[in-house]
């Protein structure tokens, strides 16, 4: 059992967990998630690890209400208990000098990105952060990602912060005007991370994007996050979560993720009977 030390929401439907996991928090690595399991007859999802101590045996997740098991999840209090934590998974991010770094995160995927910028900038890069939200209202981690950032543009979809627009026009402005970039990575949905590639391959910029398929045991065994990545069948949870990608199969991507839409719709429904 995994305790819940502390708990804080970000936005309506974001929060933010400080689990006891010394084990995990001892090997932790930027890039790397981690699987939870609610409780017996939970559904297992990946959630990546936003931060870690290895003083306190903490490790902090968060989460983004999508579905039945966030929902439970968010209504989890401080000194609940986890059933099952399991990791770290996934191959840690490659962190090592390569002068210019753009970190792109989109919604939650700001809070997987953290990590990377803090990382990034460590290693002795010069990083440029570009984080978005459909609102301002939305936007998490902002100030956290500053810290660690030689430069930070902020986008809503709205306009009701920052830039108007998306990530990916950001990051296309900075490229046009003459920002000479090393590497590019991208976390977020799946749209956001495609559109982001499709920004930086005519210029041939190493681009890492941190794929999010669907995944059940995390161990390469069942199969179920298997994407393409240069025609070639990969598992996200073993060949990943980074991914080239300019090689990556966004479209099959989000046909899989939407596969199993009414199971989970159905699972709304009886979560919400339930309560």
């Amino acid at each position: 059992m995994f305790k819940i030390l502390s708990k804080e929401f970000l936005c309506s439907a974001v929060a933010k967990f400080e689990i006891e996991a010394p084990l995990i928090a001892r090997k932790a690595r930027p890039g790397q998630f981690v699987i939870i399991r609610i409780d017996e007859k939970g559904e297992r999802i990946p959630l990546t690890l936003n931060d870690w101590s290895q003083e306190k045996g903490t490790i902090t997740l968060v989460a983004l209400e999508a579905g039945a098991t966030t929902k439970r999840l968010l209504s989890l209090r401080e000194g609940d208990y986890l059933m099952d934590v399991v990791g770290p998974l996934g191959k840690p991010a490659e962190i090592r000098k390569y002068g210019k770094v753009a970190c792109v995160g989109g919604g939650v995927g700001i809070a997987c990105v953290y990590p990377e910028v803090r990382a990034f900038k460590e290693a002795g890069n010069y990083v440029i952060s570009i984080i978005g939200a459909r609102t301002r209202e939305l936007l998490i981690f902002e100030e956290e990602i500053r810290k660690f950032s030689n430069e930070l543009y902020v986008t809503t979809d709205d306009g009701s912060y920052g830039q108007k627009g998306l990530v990916s026009d950001a990051l296309r402005e900075l490229i046009e005007g003459g920002k000479e970039l090393d590497l590019v990575l991208a976390v977020g949905p799946v749209p956001m991370m495609k559109a982001v590639a499709d920004v930086t391959r005519p210029y041939g910029i190493k681009t890492v994007a941190s794929l999010n398929p669907i995944m059940v045991d995390g161990t390469g065994m069942c199969g179920c996050c298997r994407v393409e990545v240069g025609g070639k069948t990969k598992f996200a949870c073993v060949d990943g979560p980074e991914f080239d990608a300019h090689q990556v199969d966004f479209d099959l991507l989000a046909a899989r993720n939407r596969r199993y839409l009414e199971e989970e719709r159905r699972a709304m429904e009886g979560l919400g009977r339930r309560s």
